[in-house]
């Protein structure tokens, strides 16, 4: 699930938690929405945390005169 996944479960979460009214037999909407916002949060904190480990700066070599000129040094 991407960024945008995550950003939509907390989306339909927040809108079934706050937005909705309707009221269903056995079902607890804002309950619903309230879990769907945390798997939300959940999800989006994991990815940006495995994204951000991917990403990894790789140092380039530090080139002197010598071996400008010369590439077998």
């Amino acid at each position: 699930m991407g960024i945008g996944g995550c950003i939509g479960i907390l989306a339909v979460g927040a809108i079934l938690t706050f937005a909705v009214d309707w009221h269903m037999a056995g079902v607890n909407l804002d309950l619903v929405g309230l879990i769907m916002m945390a798997v939300g949060v959940i999800g989006l904190a994991s990815y940006v945390s495995i994204f951000r480990k991917r990403r990894v700066v790789e140092a380039m070599p530090v080139m002197d005169e010598r071996s400008r000129h010369y590439p077998h040094m």
